[in-house]
């Protein structure tokens, strides 16, 4: 099963897509929040040529575990883009992704003027992994 999944931010949201057996996550894209909020024509050709059939939002929590201050608002973006695509949606916890995004885009020789456009795809992809090993680490069990 193909999952999207979605880093969304104030200005940028990061997307992120499973292969089609739902085992790894590749990072895709990053696209204006406007564009993917208001179900704009590059969002809309993502969803149909990559088959997606699920969408995965990251959410942000604290390091206690709760959910964080700006979890209600991207709560709400999710389900609109979620019924606006007529896609089932799930949350995943992204407390650090963006950081350790970062990391490894250092690691590769960006600086952070380099890595603006970046972060937020890489980001998305790896609470997407994170999310897929644990549902076939369920499954085995």
């Amino acid at each position: 099963m193909r999952t999207m999944a979605l880093d969304i931010g104030e200005v940028r949201i990061g997307v992120a897509i499973s292969d089609s057996e739902g085992r790894i996550a590749t990072p895709l894209k990053v696209l204006a929040a406007s564009d993917v909020l208001g179900d704009g024509a590059e969002f809309r050709r993502l969803v149909q040529d990559w088959e997606v059939e699920q969408l995965l939002c990251g959410l942000p929590y604290t390091l206690s575990g709760e959910e964080g201050p700006q979890a209600a608002s991207i709560k709400e973006k999710a389900s609109r883009i979620a019924r606006a695509r007529n896609l089932p949606l799930f949350f995943a916890d992204e407390r650090m992704s963006s950081r350790e995004a970062k990391r490894i885009l250092r690691e590769e020789g960006l600086d952070e003027r380099a890595m603006r456009g970046k972060v937020d795809m890489i980001a998305a992809s790896l609470f997407l992994q994170a999310w897929l090993d644990a549902r076939f680490e369920h499954e085995d069990k």
